[in-house]
């Protein structure tokens, strides 16, 4: 007689518990924006598309000898630039470069970083409600729940629900609103996860690109940073922060980025990337070292992108278009105040294509995101394109 047959339970697919990939749903409104007879203006991602800065790219050079396997903590001198590059641009002067930890690109650590940190089924990650999507993927990645939450009493009404809030992401400025909290609103953010024992995961990957004089660097501005004293007394327990280059030194195709902040937390991270290999490649340690200790050609960078959004706002301003928040950042938060997909089809109906605000959670659906990630030339057709809706 045969020995009866062990049945296994049915495999979890890890991707059935995810969203669709939401730009596949562009498909249909980026080839009629193509079909123009000008050809397509794409404001829809944030890929920059202006060269690699000559310092970056000779750093990269400098380092193309790389037989060795590179460090998973990044070198001294890499850590110790980082560090000064919070107290240089970001009013934080005390931050160990011991807690610092090189990333490959900012949103790997965005998506496993609720993994990372053992947060499992039961557990919460709340993040913004209009949101950049891998929040709510990593949370799934996690077998955890996320949800949407931006205020002190909206974290409050769902802990007193019994939901096991176990990380707070924070996003300013946002993508994709460029809103920008405010010292105060940070410091209560912090203090109320700190008295729940919660971890504080703040995004900060637009804070050198201010636009509102209370955030635009060149006029004395300012945006604040979860580390800032301000906000944390000085103390950085429990708190990271996610850094990304990409924006700010066109380096979207080096992965070149960093967390900061709690020197244990970081410690923890790095136990695990080392037993994941998780590690950022050797040439681009050093290129990464390079952008953050260079400031001049983050200054021109952001000349670059004002001129293109001081020709996109009122353009789209004279063509019904309100812009709410984007007081920082690559992007222009508008409404007509109509469905985000009608808007985006009256967009590509005009060879522009532009990213719909449901992407982003069901408070943007009368929205649409438009970048300033484009060329001189594809962006000085805009204003044409849009002057029959004017």
């Amino acid at each position: 007689m045969s020995a009866p047959t062990q049945q296994h339970p049915p495999r979890r697919r890890v991707g059935a518990s995810l969203p669709d990939f939401p730009w596949d749903s562009l498909a249909g409104a980026k080839a009629l924006a193509a079909a123009h007879p000008g050809g397509i203006v794409d404001l829809s991602v944030g890929t920059p598309v202006d060269a690699t800065p000559e310092v970056v790219a000779e750093a990269l050079r400098s380092a193309a000898n790389a037989p060795g396997y590179p460090q998973t903590y990044g070198t001294a001198p890499l850590r110790e630039a980082v560090a000064a590059w919070f107290a240089r641009r970001r009013g934080v002067a005390t931050l160990d470069p011991d807690g610092v930890l090189p990333t490959v690109g900012s949103k790997e650590l965005v998506a496993w970083l609720p993994l990372l940190l053992g947060l499992e089924a039961g557990d919460v990650v709340a993040h913004p409600s209009v949101a950049y999507p891998t929040y709510d993927v990593g949370a799934r990645l996690a077998r955890a729940t996320p949800l949407g939450a931006d205020t002190v009493e909206e974290l409050d009404a769902a802990w007193e629900t019994g939901s096991r809030i176990r990380l707070l992401w924070l996003n300013s400025p946002s993508n994709p609103t460029g809103a920008v909290r405010t010292v105060e609103e940070l410091a209560a953010l912090v203090a109320w996860a700190r008295a729940h024992d919660v971890v504080v995961a703040s995004d900060e990957c637009y804070a050198e690109l201010g636009w509102d004089e209370a955030h635009d660097v060149t006029r004395g501005g300012l945006v604040p940073s979860v580390l800032d004293p301000r906000v944390c007394d000085g103390d950085h327990t429990g708190l990271l922060v996610a850094y990304s280059t990409s924006k700010q030194s066109n380096l979207a195709g080096y992965r070149a980025a960093f967390v900061a902040g709690d020197v244990a937390l970081v410690r923890e991270l790095l136990e695990l990337r080392k037993h994941a290999g998780m590690i950022v490649p050797w040439p681009v340690q050093v290129a990464l070292q390079a952008a953050v200790s260079d400031d001049a050609h983050v200054a021109a960078q952001r000349e670059r992108y004002r001129a293109r959004r001081d020709l996109l706002r009122p353009a789209l301003q004279r063509a019904g278009f309100r812009v709410d928040h984007s007081g920082a950042g690559l992007y222009l938060w508008s409404t007509r105040g109509e469905p985000s997909r009608t808007t985006i089809d009256l967009l590509a109906q005009r060879g522009i294509l532009a990213a719909p605000g449901d992407f982003y959670g069901p408070p943007g659906a009368q929205h649409v995101r438009i970048a300033l990630t484009a060329t001189d030339e594809r962006i000085a057709e805009v204003p044409t394109r849009l002057a029959d809706l004017a």
